[in-house]
């Protein structure tokens, strides 16, 4: 990609401000016109949200958007929708022994809304920040109990089954840090008191060991940077048997989504661990061993996405997808959604946006980080224009040419056009709304947001 040099956070407000005006209406709308009897939405398919059973994971966005769309405006009416679906609809979530997405579903509702009343942006009330902290104490240690033992250590396993180690699972992490945070543990057979926050950082130094890789000849397709979505593992004796793919092409390709996770997780984490003591950390591996595990993976996904990323900041759903080659030198001009051959997926570009600005914050935006930091900037610039945003109010998302699973071809195909385009994810429209969200804070010169500013 291209990095943007000249651009600083203030002359993205005016963006900024039309972006808030446009999620507001979308938000209202799904309220409005979604049929939640079909169940939580997932993606668009001709402008209208509809729902893709496989696991649930979305639920916890829509109401998420509403809470963050009130975070960033103040409009009451976000508030309550989001605080009365969290109340009322979220709690099979917390208790969800099936998934990986605690952190995703539980930190966007719950978490939000106990971030909100510490930042005294909402009234304190002493029984409703009880019942939004005891919600993600449990839901921390309901996430670590899908755990799987490691010759190393171990990680919370995938939906797939305890072989199966998740690119994307490190934000779910967050919950389980929160939940220690908040004073929780988990408790195994016989009494077992197990650490969340060790299980945590277990999980994160799981990801960066398998699920990066460093170029240091791991395999014929060791790349600096690249991810793979799926780390498989023999659950006898707790070996690393090879990378695979669900979303991605193949176990040796870059699936973008997945490498946007890590980019955002490892620099979340890294934020959180300058927070803790040498004390606290010194059973999951101490201090300064966690932060450069954290950091060379942030470097690297982050470089990854540079180098991998056309021109304007938005990739392709795959780095290896079997079409590219049809788009001739694709990487040295803009992408192009509406193209004959590979989709892009901008919801890795805003997940992708988010970590590469929290990293460059990390590492100091005028700085070591600047180039982070300056890449974040431009990626979210190009999202806040169109095509990528979505200024048709017959549509219900605010970020189009989403991808959801490209492999199963589940995504929508307009009339006219030969790959997915032109839709919307909840995740991404999530996580465009969240990316948006901390420039804004920043631009107001607000608290610097944070997950764990629940606590």
């Amino acid at each position: 990609m291209k990095i943007d040099y000249g651009l600083e956070p203030g002359m993205l407000k005016n963006k900024l401000d039309n972006f808030w005006h446009l999620s507001g209406e979308k938000i209202i709308a799904i309220d409005r016109e979604y049929d939640s009897s079909n169940g939580s939405p997932v993606f668009t398919a001709g402008g209208k949200y509809t729902t893709r059973g496989w696991t649930e994971w979305t639920q916890g966005f829509q109401f998420g958007s509403a809470i963050l769309q009130f975070d960033a405006t103040g409009e009451p009416w976000f508030l309550e929708n989001g605080r009365q679906n969290t109340v009322s609809k979220m709690a099979p979530h917390i208790s969800h022994v099936g998934v990986h997405d605690h952190g995703f579903n539980n930190l966007s509702t719950y978490g939000n809304l106990l971030r909100l009343m510490k930042e005294e942006k909402i009234p304190f009330n002493g029984w409703e920040k009880n019942f939004y902290e005891l919600a993600l104490k449990i839901s921390g240690a309901v996430q670590a109990s899908r755990w799987t033992r490691t010759r190393e250590g171990g990680f919370i396993s995938s939906f797939n089954g305890p072989h199966s180690l998740f690119v994307d699972t490190i934000r779910s992490c967050r919950v389980l840090v929160v939940s220690h945070l908040l004073g929780h543990l988990l408790q195994g057979e016989n009494d077992v008191k197990i650490s969340l926050l060790e299980r945590a950082m277990q999980h994160i130094t799981a990801t960066a060991r398998y699920s990066v890789y460093y170029g240091e000849g791991r395999d014929r397709y060791d790349v600096w940077g690249r991810t793979a979505h799926e780390s498989i593992f023999n659950t006898h004796d707790g070996n690393f048997r090879c990378p695979n793919s669900q979303q991605g092409y193949t176990g040796f390709s870059t699936w973008t989504r997945g490498l946007a996770w890590a980019m955002l997780g490892f620099a979340e984490e890294l934020e959180l661990l300058a927070t803790l003591s040498e004390a606290d950390l010194e059973t999951a591996g101490g201090k300064e061993t966690l932060r450069q595990t954290m950091l060379k993976g942030a470097r690297a996904t982050c470089d990854f996405y540079i180098s991998n990323t056309p021109v304007d900041g938005i990739p392709y759903w795959d780095t290896g997808a079997p079409n590219l080659h049809q788009l001739g030198d694709y990487l040295n001009r803009p992408a192009d959604p509406f193209n004959a051959w590979e989709p892009v997926d901008s919801s890795a570009a805003a997940i992708g946006a988010q970590g590469l600005l929290r990293l460059g914050k990390i590492l100091g935006p005028t700085g070591e980080g600047r180039q982070y930091w300056q890449a974040g900037l431009t990626v979210l610039a190009r999202l806040l224009e169109e095509p990528y945003l979505s200024t048709d109010p017959a549509h219900q998302g605010i970020l189009l040419h989403s991808i959801y699973h490209q492999p199963n071809g589940w995504d929508y195909v307009p009339q006219g056009q030969q790959i997915a385009c032109g839709e919307s994810s909840m995740w991404g429209d999530y996580h465009f709304r969240e990316t948006a969200l901390y420039l804004s804070r920043i631009i107001a010169n607000e608290k610097y947001y944070t997950f764990y500013n629940c606590i």
